[in-house]
């Protein structure tokens, strides 16, 4: 390759590497790749150690680029070129027919659009879909880069994985593996999702077509990440270009930019400036944790004295009671004496496959085990129970959440408080009457957790408690505040490239961990809040930093077992004791010697649904189905149906779906099925069937209708339920349908419950948005337009006034009839739903029943959307109502303290109201992520509930589909009302 200058240097400090390229006479004379580890200044001047054969004691030119490169440049005096523009210069010096550039690095990714209008889309401060977050994922599965590459090219199917951080992800991953799915599948849906994320959170709806030049260490080093974005793209090989020179791309485009400077250097010069202190910092500081190593020993010395004994597993005799918790990073196992001592015990990661960790563990327990010990039960608990039960035939399995709330009484009966922070999950519980009053999760991010910790302690060459240590000593703890723990991450870079020291980053990880479980999860108002009596538990509350910042934020001194990590077990183990067997029915130890365990994933066809389900083989003939959401896979035929209100409202609109108006003089005309059409949808399709229309509605909500589309959504930060309105539209244009209605509606129907009744302003005006990114339509009649429909007279004039301009022969009078009728039908639909929602309750208390109101938005009825988990409750013996079939049964509407605008809020304030009132049912909220105005209701509906005595629960949805964690919510909800009543009694 030529390039023609004399000596210039490029250099490329990015967020995890640094590239250097040394040029002369236009040649590329040196090259150097490699991982800074934070340690940038360092880096760099080693680099130009090694390139000193190279360069000698002749002056160059030399610049610099990438994310980190700034403050080095301004502290030596190099010039700098922001990294678009370096490689763009690159790009048309070499490759100038290229349409699109997409550079993926270690934190950083990008999309230059070069045909069409220059334009470049960065990430901002999250880390997702880049390199930082495949080497998460690696960790998460204990394996190499390399051998995810391998693992990948070897899959068959494709999981749904969240694409916008690491965090997210694992949230989805760490399920996957527990129940059985096969790493290979893993491995190709990790690079599937670093493809979404550029193609949906990067591109925004602008097409990637043409020549797509791709750089950057991730699409130089991964054959699978090339091959996912070729499949997506749907790029053919000679359009889909891999260079050999894309690790280097920027540095090289550096260089270039350097050809043209006039300030020369010397080697020695510029390893003299890169070995000098860093000149500027931003970095605010914090008190340390401890003045002293007094301090330290006395806070030790407190601590040490709760504690559970520990026996001698060799010596003992009598019954033991065996607890596993297989959680979502971790498998803890805990063999118990009748007189609660610890005989034996187990902390370990993962490493992707429990069933196998939990059977070594097995084998090494009965292999120390004396005859005089029987295993008189055994329960497991966790995000592994159903798998771990089923494959070694344990007791029983027992809901975390519970699990934990007994591990906590164990130490302190009168707890108020327990705060729970493990790998990734974090678990808070209010106790009142002895009895859990309130739980509180961490979504699917997990912000505050443990993880983060541990990937970043790797991340430095360290183990994490070595790591975690650090904070100790730190004089000046690092304030990084209490932000998501992925952007907090970009936050750690920056300290470190300002010269902060591992034991102060320590230190503020630690603060930042508290600080967003307090602050983002609890949304702690003051520590009163807590109680009295707190116990914390968790293998994150091992940390000493992590348990002291604690202390330090709420002022409280606080319980920390000295099995802190291992709660989940004891507590399973204490269940296990109450079971009061004589022996327990675990696997032999013969059994256990002949077990094998084969994972098989399939998709379930049994309903819309499609659940992507992993039949699990234990020793070549007991079989456990995961992955799904009711019974239908698992060949039990419920005799009794449940009242399921979502299935039912399905239903109906299924039936307008199928029908088909055989008169219609005037054609079809498609409806895309989301966001406000599942409500009105109702007044929509009769009024097109009055006038002549055969109404087309958009198919039922996927995964692979709403891919169809993706690449035309301008926006990551939209809510779910937007975000398949593309892939609705797209389905109706491969229908054939070339006229499509989908109005902009500012107000919502006016049902006189509310301060207003306008809708959301995504759900107002997204066709606009449909319109301006969607380049189909410009091939189709696309009718959106303004309509309010509370007032008929203005309704029929202006609905009148719209449709005469494409439909010539149509009448004032036609529009006023489909207009009567329409409004009859919808206030019917209304209704129905009301009188189908009597029916159930009538029927949930005739058979003694609980029932669930699965609160939301008309469009969470949509499978895609809930993930069918209406069909879950129904599965945990629940009936489903819904917020719109309740919210009528009270007298009067519910007074509430924010000013209510919109016309769903009030039926959830209604619905909770009733609900507060009904011993025999819960309410359940469901959130999308992304939905802003639905921050004013869930701390409402929560206000109502609890006051009322009533659990509060919500759950946030988006794409991704495991419902391990709502399982596990759900579960808790009704274990805390179990314990209530049961403790009432």
């Amino acid at each position: 390759m030529v390039i023609r200058m004399e000596m210039n240097i490029g250099i490329d400090i990015g967020s995890t590497t640094v590239k250097m390229v040394v040029v002369e006479d236009g040649l590329i004379k040196f090259k150097k790749y490699e991982r800074h580890m934070s340690q940038v200044r360092q880096a760099a001047a080693k680099m130009f150690a090694e390139a000193a054969p190279v360069i000698g004691d002749r002056p160059f030119h030399v610049a610099l680029s990438g994310s980190a490169g700034l403050g080095v440049a301004q502290d030596t005096g190099m010039d700098f070129i922001q990294e678009v523009f370096a490689t763009k210069t690159m790009v048309q010096k070499l490759v100038p027919d290229t349409d699109v550039v997409i550079e993926l690095g270690g934190e950083d990714a990008k999309i230059i659009f070069l045909t069409g209008g220059f334009e470049e889309r960065m990430n901002g401060s999250c880390a997702g879909g880049t390199g930082a977050f495949i080497d998460q994922m690696t960790s998460l599965l204990s394996v190499s880069v390399t051998e995810l590459d391998r693992l990948s090219m070897d899959h068959t199917r494709i999981y749904p994985i969240a694409s916008r951080c690491g965090v997210f992800a694992k949230t989805d991953i760490q399920p996957l593996l527990n129940q059985g799915a096969r790493k290979e599948d893993i491995a190709a849906s990790i690079f599937q999702a670093v493809t979404d994320q550029t193609v949906v959170g990067l591109a925004q709806g602008r097409a990637i077509e043409g020549k797509v030049l791709f750089l950057g260490g991730p699409l130089h080093f991964f054959d699978g990440l090339k091959e996912r974005f070729k499949k997506t793209l749907r790029l053919s090989d000679e359009n889909a270009v891999f260079p050999e020179y894309g690790l280097y791309a920027v540095a090289m485009g550096t260089a270039m930019y350097a050809e043209g400077l006039s300030k020369e250097f010397y080697l020695k010069d510029i390893i003299d400036a890169l070995n000098r202190p860093a000149l500027h910092s931003d970095v605010r500081m914090e008190t340390p944790l401890f003045k002293n190593q007094a301090e330290y020993e006395e806070f030790k010395s407190r601590h040490d004295k709760d504690n559970v004994g520990m026996g001698d597993l060799s010596s003992y005799h009598g019954p033991a009671y065996l607890g596993v918790d297989c959680g979502s990073t971790t498998t803890k196992l805990l063999l118990m004496s009748d007189d609660y001592k610890i005989l034996y015990q187990y902390y370990s990661a993962n490493e992707g496959n429990p069933v196998e960790i939990v059977r070594k563990q097995l084998l090494e327990i009965y292999d120390q085990m004396p005859d005089s010990v029987t295993i008189a039960g055994a329960v497991v608990t966790g995000y592994g129970e159903d798998l771990i039960k089923n494959a070694f035939s344990f007791d029983a399995g027992e809901v975390e959440t519970m699990a934990h709330f007994k591990a906590a009484r164990h130490f302190n009966p009168n707890v108020d408080f327990i705060m729970d922070i493990g790998g990734q999950d974090i678990k808070c519980f209010k106790i009142k009457n002895n009895a859990i009053d309130s739980i509180m999760l961490n979504e699917a991010c997990s912000s505050g957790c443990g993880s983060f910790i541990e990937t970043f302690a790797h991340s430095m060459g360290y183990q994490t408690k070595e790591f975690a240590h650090f904070a100790i000593d730190a004089k000046e703890p690092v304030d990084l505040g209490s932000r998501c723990t992925v952007f907090m991450n970009s936050s750690v870079k920056q300290a470190q490239k300002d010269g902060a020291n591992v034991q102060d980053i320590s230190a503020g990880l630690s603060m930042s961990v508290i600080k967003n479980v307090l602050y983002k999860v609890i949304r702690l108002k003051n520590s009163a809040e807590l109680g009295e009596n707190v116990v914390v538990q968790g293998g994150t509350f091992l940390n000493d930093a992590i348990l002291r910042s604690f202390e330090l934020e709420t002022g409280k001194n606080v319980i920390r077992p000295n099995i802190a990590g291992l709660m989940g077990a004891f507590g399973a183990a204490l269940f296990a004791k109450e079971l009061s067997k004589e022996t327990s029915s675990m696997l032999s130890l013969e059994e256990l010697k002949t077990f094998s365990h084969d994972a098989e994933p399939l998709v379930c066809r049994g309903c819309t649904n499609r659940c992507n389900l992993t039949v699990n083989t234990f020793a070549g003939k007991r079989k456990f189905i995961s992955g799904n959401r009711c019974e239908k896979p698992l060949g039990i035929k419920n005799t009794v149906k449940l009242p399921d209100i979502y299935d039912y409202k399905l239903t109906r609109i299924d039936e307008m779906r199928k029908s088909k108006n055989e008169t219609a003089r005037r054609g079809s005309i498609g409806i895309p099925m989301g966001l406000n059409m599942y409500e009105n949808i109702f007044f929509w399709h009769e009024f097109f069937t009055v006038l002549g229309f055969n109404v087309v509605i958009s198919d039922v909500s996927s995964r692979k209708l709403y891919s169809s589309a993706q690449q035309t959504i301008p926006s990551d930060t939209a809510c779910y339920p937007a975000k398949l309105m593309h892939g609705h539209v797209q389905n109706l244009l491969d229908k054939g349908i070339r006229t499509i209605f989908y109005p902009c509606m500012t107000y919502n129907f006016d049902e006189g419950v509310g301060d207003n009744h306008f809708n959301c302003p995504v759900v107002a005006y997204y066709p606009e948005l449909l319109r301006a990114n969607m380049a189909a339509l410009s091939d189709a009649v696309f009718l959106y337009p303004y309509f309010d429909v509370n007032h008929k007279k203005d309704f029929v004039k202006k609905a009148f006034e719209y449709f005469k301009g494409y439909y010539s022969d149509i009448t004032k009078d036609e529009i006023k009839k489909a207009t009567e009728n329409a409004f009859r039908k919808y206030e019917q639909s209304k209704l129905d739903v009301m009188e189908e929602g009597k029916k159930a309750i009538q029927f949930a208390r005739e058979n003694g029943r609980r029932m669930i109101v699965l609160a939301g938005r008309p469009y969470h009825v949509d499978p895609e959307i809930n993930h069918g988990m209406n069909k879950l409750i129904t599965g945990l013996g629940l009936c489903v109502l819904s917020e719109d079939a309740v919210s009528g049964l009270v007298k009067k509407s519910q007074s509430v303290n924010v000013l209510n605008q919109w016309t769903y809020h009030q039926r959830l304030y209604d619905s909770a109201k009733f609900v507060k009132g009904q011993p025999d049912m819960e309410l359940v909220q469901l959130v999308s992520f992304g939905c802003g105005i639905d921050a004013i209701t869930t701390d409402e509906v929560n206000d109502i509930l609890t006051r009322g005595g009533k659990l509060y629960t919500q759950l946030k949805i988006d794409e991704i589909n495991n419902l391990g964690a709502v399982k596990i919510r759900l579960r808790s909800l009704l274990g805390a009302v179990e314990e209530r009543e049961s403790d009432s009694k």
